[in-house]
């Protein structure tokens, strides 16, 4: 008998064979995780992605008519700033009262679709991005660059943006102090890519 067909050597084959057995299984179980791993990581993103494009469609779908009701809150609005100051006549009262309502029913609509109002209070720093100043006024007590007085609320829909609030800031003054603004010497009222220009509408 050779020394290749000792009952050592079949254990020595059979322990090898095993080994490089056991080892594959590894490498395969390693690949299938790995796998598995990329499967569930695509499929979260894939997730991610129809949640956005759902809501895209969805601000897209009411983007149109959110922008025409914005009209309507608009002259509630208005109507209410003209409240009488006399307010003793009951049919007055009642009238006001049911604008008031009204309104409150349409902006809790609004708020319910995502579409939230902007109106910066008084003395908040001006912010580009929601804002647009329609004009300067000096001699304030709000910090320069700061928001005195709201024109007209603007309103973002799901986080987009669909019409900026129009607002009155306060002149800068040398030596005064000023609202910060979102950076160190730019133009408070100058986007990102047009730091140099000022968007301020004098036509108000």
């Amino acid at each position: 008998m050779s020394e290749d067909n000792t009952p050592d050597a079949a254990d020595e084959f059979l322990a090898k064979a095993a080994d490089a057995e056991i080892e594959a299984l590894r490498a395969e179980v390693a690949a299938l995780k790995d796998q598995a791993l990329r499967y569930a990581a695509e499929a979260e993103n894939t997730k991610r992605r129809a949640e956005r494009e759902s809501n895209d469609a969805r601000a897209y779908a009411i983007q149109k008519f959110a922008r025409d009701l914005l009209g309507v809150a608009d002259n509630l609005a208005r109507a209410l700033s003209h409240e009488p100051a006399d307010g003793g006549d009951p049919a007055v009262k009642n009238f006001v009262l049911g604008v008031e309502m009204t309104e409150k029913e349409l902006l809790g609509a609004f708020e319910r679709n995502g579409l939230a109002r902007i109106a910066p209070a008084r003395g908040e720093k001006f912010d580009p991005h929601k804002h647009q100043a329609m004009a300067e006024v000096p001699g304030t007590d709000v910090p320069g660059g700061g928001v005195v007085e709201v024109m007209q609320a603007g309103y973002e829909l799901l986080g987009r943006l669909i019409r900026p609030a129009m607002v009155v800031v306060a002149a800068k003054v040398a030596g005064a102090p000023e609202a910060e603004g979102p950076k160190a010497g730019a133009n408070p009222y100058a986007s990102d890519e047009d730091e140099s220009g000022g968007s301020v509408d004098t036509r108000a």
